[in-house]
């Protein structure tokens, strides 16, 4: 089953992005590199609750 994340921000902690994960095949948490609009930068993007 498919159930919707928050992805929050690793430098300034805004939570910019929310998306879809499928919790039966990726219990972990996910991490990805996204575009922040705060720093203006590319980030590191954690799944948070």
């Amino acid at each position: 089953m498919r159930e919707l994340i928050t992805l929050q921000c690793n430098d300034c902690k805004n939570r910019n992005y929310s998306t879809m994960k499928n919790r039966k095949k990726h219990s972990d948490r996910m991490e990805t590199k996204k575009f922040c609009r705060t720093c203006r930068k590319h980030t590191v993007h954690k799944e948070v609750k």
